[in-house]
């Protein structure tokens, strides 16, 4: 099979450290690769992949420090992708829906990865009048307020299998949080909670320039406090070796959590997570097997050692099961072969009807 994936800009394929979108996105197209498949990534220069990579910027857009305005760049690639649209069974879009306008006449032949929130009213106007586009959720969450675009499948995000070895007896005493300073990430949470029960806290976590007055007036303040270690970015290597040897992930997020991709990379290092209940938090951690899941901080207090008594070789396991990129792979392979059965079906339809016509 024939297929395009085309990535966000912002990060590189994978990313050098912070990004979840791009990483699965790298996942995704390694796995196809090996699969057999004949794939051409769409993504910025210092992406790498075994893959033929089509170069749509020189590097990424974040770590650019002249880029202003994103958007010129995207519709540049997707210029491109039109270019060489023929050239492909399908096109999987993993960039939101900026290519609806642009390639509503292929809209069979492509698949759109929606990675955001859903849940803002702008959008569903957008899909109601783009609803011949086949979408993906990534929970089943996600598609919760627009649930009547077209959506064909909830795939889950998945990691390589042996990307992260587990740790089944850690000595780092600590607790993590991982991910970007927002607040909707919840690390002013983590702070409490860890602070409350006397743990240490390591904070591996990027700060966007949208955020970085929220991390000075805010979070800042926090980091002087006792036990408080922030990181900064970690780059995948590092990432093992912090998660594994953490006590806990602390993902007590305030937001409609799409997926949240540090919480299966926890668990591939078998580290239990301790989340508050909200967006795909339920699909992703099984309350009392690979976390715990809580309503309030209060709660979260209260269940911390419990997270953390937790039997590290079914975290590890759970991940096995559920949660690897060769599942995550498979899975759209299966929604590849749909959308061409469908795609076929409707091109035989077509000249049925031409041939019905002309007679």
């Amino acid at each position: 099979m024939k297929i395009a994936q085309i990535a966000p800009l912002i990060e590189s394929v994978p990313p050098r450290f912070y990004g979840g979108t791009e990483r699965v996105v790298s996942y995704l197209t390694e796995e196809l690769v090996r699969l057999g498949h004949d794939v051409t990534l769409f993504a910025s220069s210092d992406s790498v992949t075994t893959a033929r990579l089509v170069s749509c910027a020189t590097t990424a857009l974040r770590l650019d420090s002249k880029v202003r305005d994103p958007i010129p760049y995207y519709m540049l690639m997707l210029d491109r992708v039109r270019e060489c649209a023929d050239d492909f069974d399908v096109l999987h879009f993993h960039i939101d829906p900026f290519h609806f306008p642009l390639f509503r006449p292929l809209a069979g032949r492509t698949l759109t990865t929606l990675h955001g929130r859903q849940d803002l009213p702008d959008l569903q106007p957008l899909y109601f009048d783009f609803k011949e586009m086949p979408l993906v959720s990534i929970s089943n969450s996600q598609r919760a307020p627009i649930q009547s675009a077209n959506f064909v499948a909830a795939i889950y995000h998945g990691v390589p299998l042996h990307l992260h070895q587990p740790t089944f007896n850690p000595s780092g005493g600590y607790l993590a949080f991982l991910g970007r300073i927002s607040p909707e990430k919840g690390v002013d949470r983590a702070i409490k909670v860890a602070q409350r029960l006397g743990f240490p806290l390591k904070i591996a976590a990027k700060v966007d320039r949208t955020d970085e007055v929220y991390f000075h007036e805010k979070i800042r303040p926090l980091l002087k406090g006792p036990g408080v270690h922030f990181i900064g970015e970690i780059n995948e290597q590092q990432k093992s070796n912090f998660l594994g040897q953490a006590l806990a992930l602390m993902f007590l997020i305030d937001w409609p959590e799409p997926f949240g991709l540090s919480m299966i990379e926890a668990m591939a290092c078998g580290t239990p997570v301790l989340a508050l209940r909200d967006g795909s938090v339920e699909e992703v951690v099984e309350d009392g097997l690979t976390g715990h899941i809580v309503n309030s901080i209060e709660q979260a207090a209260v269940a911390l050692p419990r997270v953390m008594a937790l039997n590290r070789h079914a975290v590890r396991r759970r991940f096995e099961e559920r949660f690897t990129a060769t599942r995550m792979t498979n899975e759209y392979v299966r929604v590849y072969n749909i959308l061409l059965t469908r795609e076929d079906a409707n091109v035989v339809a077509s000249q049925v009807e031409s041939s019905e016509t002309a007679a």
